[in-house]
Order: C-alpha cells, then sequence, then structure tokens
C-alpha cells in the first residue's frame, strides 16, 4: 500500500480528490488531510506518506512553503494547482507532476500511474530542492531545468543544451559536454517549455540552440551543423524560420 496525504484547503475539493483517489487506486492509503501549510507540515513528519497531493494555494502559504519545512522527509509529490502561471512553469521545469483544477479523473489516474510506474526505494527528492530554489525567483528566466532519467534527475544548465531529438514519445539531449539524456517526455513539451529565442523546431525529430549553431549548409534542401559536428536537417517548412533567427544572431 502506497500511504497517501492530502494537503488541501478547499474541504469540497479535497474531499472529490480523495473519493476519487480510492476510486483510481485502492492500493493508495489515505492516511491523512490537511487544509493547510502548518497542519500539511506536521502531517507529512508524523506520518511520514510515501505519496503527497499538495495544493499550491493555501491561506497560511503556499505548497512551496510546506516544502521549505520538510526538507529531509523523502516522498513523491503530485501538485494540484489553479492557474498560477509562474508556479506551473517552475514546476515544469522541475520535472514535477501537477494537475490542474479542477482535476479530471483520467489525468489523475495518469499521474498515480506515473508514481507507481517508478516506485523503487526511496524517492529522489533533488527535483523538488531545485524547484524550491526555482520559485525564489521573480520572473520566469529559468537558467536550468531537470531532467528525468528513471530514478534519478539531472538538472542542467540550459545554455549547455546543444539540441533535442524526437525518439517516438522520448527525447534525447544533446550536452556540451558530450552527455546525452533521454528524458520520457515528447519533443512538444520541451519546445513549448524552452525559451524561444533560443531553441527552434527545425523538423519533426530536431530540436536546436541556436547559440550552438556553427554553420549552415545549402546542400539537400538545407542543414544546421552543431558545435559538436553534428549535422541536423532543416525541413523545407521550417527552413526559413531558421534563416530569419541566423540571421539576427
Amino acid at each position: 500500500m502506497i500511504k497517501t496525504l492530502v494537503v488541501e484547503d478547499e474541504s469540497k475539493s479535497r474531499s472529490m480528490l480523495l473519493t476519487m483517489i480510492q476510486k483510481v487506486n485502492p492500493n493508495l492509503q489515505i492516511v491523512g488531510e490537511a487544509n493547510n501549510v502548518k497542519d500539511g507540515v506536521e502531517k507529512i513528519k508524523t506520518l511520514k506518506p510515501d505519496l503527497v497531493f499538495l495544493d499550491v494555494s493555501m491561506p497560511d502559504g503556499t505548497g512551496f512553503d510546506l516544502l521549505e519545512q520538510v526538507q529531509g522527509q523523502k516522498f513523491d509529490l503530485i501538485f494540484a494547482t489553479a492557474s498560477d502561471q509562474h508556479a506551473i512553469k517552475a514546476i515544469k521545469y522541475s520535472a514535477c507532476d501537477y494537475l490542474l483544477k479542477p482535476i479530471d479523473i483520467d489525468e489523475l489516474k495518469i499521474a498515480i500511474d506515473k508514481v507507481l510506474e517508478k516506485k523503487s526505494g526511496s524517492p529522489n527528492m533533488d527535483n523538488l530542492n531545485f524547484l524550491i530554489q526555482q520559485l525564489k525567483k521573480a520572473d520566469d528566466n529559468f537558467q536550468k531545468i531537470t531532467l528525468p532519467t528513471g530514478n534519478a534527475y539531472e538538472i542542467v544548465a540550459i545554455k549547455d543544451i546543444i539540441r533535442c531529438e524526437a525518439d517516438a514519445s522520448y527525447t534525447t539531449f544533446y550536452l556540451l559536454d558530450k552527455r546525452k539524456i533521454m528524458v520520457s517526455f515528447g519533443l512538444k513539451h520541451y519546445e513549448e517549455l524552452l525559451p524561444s529565442n533560443e531553441f527552434i523546431r527545425v523538423h519533426h525529430q530536431h530540436l536546436i540552440n541556436m547559440n550552438h549553431v556553427v554553420r549552415y549548409l545549402k546542400e539537400d534542401g538545407g542543414y544546421a551543423v552543431m558545435v559538436d559536428g553534428s549535422k541536423i536537417e532543416l525541413s523545407r517548412r521550417k527552413k526559413d524560420h531558421f534563416l530569419e533567427k541566423l540571421g539576427n544572431k
């Protein structure tokens, strides 16, 4: 059984979420519920849950305030949030799971399944610690991103990403230090997340960092040559946008 805690300030929303959790997966054992940061912190420390559903906005603070107060505890986490775009972007950059309110039961099932799939040993909290640091920024100009790889998290500087390559529902990141990191998110996810003034989609399989383009080859419809020597094919539809960006560098 997965010991589960729900931290949500609205009683109706909390009750609905508890009902949905039990309907989706009875193996999640609800060990407690809390309606504010203070109570949530106490229950995490005393109940030591395996999984926490955490509201972002509460009367006495935020879910991120709660996380700062329980550093050292280990648990999987699924956020529940409304439309706080800054928070959502930080959550995405940190590779954390989240659900938008009102919560859809199918999306809830997907989020729970993802937690259960990676459940082996103690949760890695690196991405949560990274998230706390990100949220202390006043703007959305994040300098680093968390890449989930199995049960680990790689935190990399955005400026060190040369390119991203799609492989079905996976994406491989190619970095300046010659590392390759494969993650189980599609390329579209990162196209929407990474800064559009630096990263552009030049092919259905390729998203490149324009800062690391060293040459444009006109042969066979066009290629972008990257700093690592890779030749990236330009699709006919994307070539004009690439050349426009290249001219503005």
